[in-house]
């Protein structure tokens, strides 16, 4: 798979791509992170893909490092330790974290197999993982209204935002995945849950687990 040019797509927006998703998901982008974020143990956590630091006020005491591969979006990130990286790569020493966290990424990745085993590989025996994304509803009638949908509103945001690029990505993206119930079954952690949230179960959470 292609490897998308996250500075070129992503940093012209850095400023005020969080308050486009905040307008786009009508307040709610914050409430599915939340949703997974509670689920995880304290300690030490990795934020992949945590791009401006929009889930820093749900994580409480844990202690965050930020990882994201656009350097824009990571300078507006007001974690203690920030780290330019992809998730395919993590430059991080073996069980390191209690906990890994993930919004809104791994639509992006070159390879979710190589980062889903670097994850396990960095989380140390017991550690949680939560992961909230989007992806197409399972209905094939509702799945065909929302790329509909997406197909007219996002490129409008786009627009509306001077980013054109970025928000036609978005819609793209939704299509380049399989459903994230079938996505995580091959990992080599061990999966718990997979749940719906949103207006016809676009966004989900997962919550998988490193045996001990």
């Amino acid at each position: 798979m292609k490897r998308i040019d996250a500075d070129r797509i992503f940093t012209p927006i850095a400023r005020r791509y969080d308050l486009i998703n905040r307008i786009v998901s009508l307040g709610r982008d914050q409430v599915w992170r939340k949703a997974v974020v509670d689920c995880l143990p304290d300690g030490d956590l990795l934020d992949l893909g945590a791009g401006t630091g929009a889930a820093d006020s749900l994580f409480g005491q844990r202690r965050i490092t930020a990882l994201d591969p656009s350097q824009g979006m990571l300078a507006l990130n007001r974690a203690h330790y920030r780290v330019a990286g992809i998730g395919e790569t993590l430059p991080f020493g073996d069980a390191s974290f209690d906990a890994v966290f993930s919004a809104y990424v791994f639509r992006n990745l070159t390879s979710i197999q190589d980062t889903m085993n670097e994850i396990a590989r960095v989380l140390r025996p017991g550690g949680r993982v939560g992961i909230v994304d989007l992806s197409r509803p399972l209905s094939l009638f509702q799945r065909s209204l929302h790329r509909m949908g997406t197909a007219i509103v996002l490129p409008t945001v786009g627009i509306l935002c001077a980013a054109p690029r970025a928000y036609w990505y978005l819609h793209r993206s939704l299509d380049k995945l399989p459903p994230p119930e079938e996505i995580y079954r091959g990992s080599p952690l061990s999966l718990e849950r997979v749940w719906r949230m949103g207006a016809m179960g676009f966004v989900y959470g997962v919550l998988l687990e490193k045996p001990l």
